[in-house]
């Protein structure tokens, strides 16, 4: 079941409040002032609204050139983390399991599976993907299983986060127990 928000708080929208209620409180303040102030406020206010439009075009443009920078060296989208989203991402991908919930009713969308797919071969818990991709907690658990199972012989973990021992291997120190 998808989630919708009537209104979406976003930075955009909370900026756009933000010099509402700042234009609301200029006017305000220029009609009620006297007479011999009111120019005066009008030509500070003017000046004002000038150079924080001038402030927020050069702010954009050099977020626009930082963002274009960075494409060109061939950092992507994660800050240089092209290995999450390669040719073989979707190697070892449970279709065969997933397909029943494609077809039932209000079903996810076969690219948030992808996307699924992909945070479960880093390593993510279940509960962190059915959480951060709004998908049934037992779609995430079938992912995270399959991409264990597919998980190649070295543990492929994301950094900062262990990788899952596997309690059945003998080899694994943290599972010994003195005898």
């Amino acid at each position: 079941m998808t989630r919708t928000v009537l209104f979406p708080r976003t930075g955009r929208g909370t900026a756009l409040c933000g010099v509402l209620l700042l234009i609301t409180a200029e006017g305000l303040a220029v009609g009620l002032a006297p007479d011999p102030l009111r120019l005066f406020l009008s030509g500070t206010f003017i000046g004002a609204s000038a150079a924080g439009l001038l402030l927020a075009l050069l702010l954009a443009t050099s977020r626009r050139r930082a963002g274009t920078a960075a494409a060109l060296a061939g950092a992507g989208p994660l800050g240089g983390d092209a290995q999450w989203f390669s040719a073989r991402s979707l190697d070892g991908f449970p279709m065969e399991q997933v397909r029943p919930l494609l077809l039932s009713p209000g079903a996810p969308g076969l690219n948030r599976l992808y996307t699924a797919w992909v945070f479960a071969t880093h390593g993510h818990d279940p509960q962190w993907i059915a959480r951060h991709l709004d998908l049934p907690t037992r779609t995430a658990r079938l992912l995270v299983t399959a991409a264990r199972r597919h998980a190649p012989a070295g543990p492929s973990a994301p950094p900062g986060r262990s990788a899952p021992s596997d309690p059945s291997d003998p080899s694994d120190p943290s599972e010994r127990r003195p005898q």
